[in-house]
């Protein structure tokens, strides 16, 4: 595990991209980064492990072989703990960020509320991450520098595809926890496929996607209890040609959620996620259509 400063705003994410991209996907991993900022980890109360429980450990290597499928795959290298990709840019909470917010800061969204905005104020238990509030300056840099060019890139990637293509399909990959403080009783599905209640996505296109999981043997359920955040929300443009899914893998299936390590099991699921992207590529390429494809 590294813990180094990211100075340098251009590695804060990685984009790998295929030898020749011959699919219409992209792939994004904005949880998954595990270098901690220095400045995270001197201003944090917790220790690392606490900070961890905001990751989707490991999801950028259960997904990061669609390079060799024809996918680009992007992913952050810092940690959900000190910025959030899957919220707006200035999804900012004033219990946390110090003097007054701009008035174009979104502080009553639930997010908010709940204390996991653009900068988390809180960990997965409820911990507070910092030992004083963060100055106004510092938080509205970290959105310049980590925040603004990760959407920037994607975006560019994703109508970069669709030039390349007539329609572009953002596959964004998280983890969740097999039970949670908001439901008590274990989570038992293994893939929650969100399309924001369609609006983000084709429903034709998201079918593709449940069907394949579901023909390896997952179980599959369709935005409940997630349906993607700002990412799907933001960049998934089915008007446009650009569609966008956020698929989420129960951690049971892959991780220890005490250690957050591998488990013993992280092998095969990787092994049945690379033939399922491969049947997905093919699958989802071939939908390109008078219905998807850019006019």
């Amino acid at each position: 595990m590294s813990a180094d400063s990211l100075a340098d705003p251009s590695s804060t994410y990685t984009v790998q991209y295929p030898t020749a991209q011959n699919r219409p996907l992209i792939f994004s991993s904005p949880h998954s980064g595990r270098i901690y900022p220095t400045e995270l980890l001197e201003s944090s109360k917790l220790k690392l492990r606490k900070l961890r429980s905001l990751e989707d450990p490991y999801v950028d290597e259960l997904f990061d072989h669609v390079v060799t499928q024809g996918a680009a795959f992007i992913k952050a290298e810092f940690p959900r703990a000190y910025l959030d990709l899957n919220r707006e840019p200035y999804e900012l909470d004033p219990k946390l960020i110090s003097p007054d917010l701009p008035t174009y800061a979104n502080t009553k969204s639930l997010r908010v509320k709940g204390g996991l905005g653009t900068i988390p104020r809180i960990v997965a238990d409820g911990s507070a991450i910092y030992r004083k509030p963060i100055l106004l300056p510092d938080a509205l840099k970290r959105i310049e520098n980590y925040h603004l060019p990760y959407h920037a890139k994607l975006k560019e990637l994703l109508h970069k595809t669709r030039s390349q293509f007539g329609f572009a399909i953002l596959l964004d990959c998280h983890s969740m926890p097999s039970s949670t403080n908001i439901y008590k009783n274990k989570l038992t599905t293994d893939i929650v496929i969100g399309n924001r209640f369609n609006s983000s996505c084709a429903p034709q296109l998201t079918d593709i996607i449940a069907e394949t999981f579901k023909s390896s043997g997952f179980s599959v359920k369709l935005n409940q209890p997630y349906a993607g955040g700002y990412v799907t929300e933001h960049h998934g443009k089915p008007e446009n040609a650009i569609h966008a899914v956020q698929i989420e893998i129960n951690r049971n299936l892959y991780l220890d959620q005490v250690t957050y390590e591998k488990s013993k099991k992280f092998n095969g699921l990787k092994s049945k996620l690379v033939k399922i992207t491969a049947i997905l590529a093919d699958r989802l390429a071939d939908s390109n259509d008078q219905a998807l494809a850019a006019e």
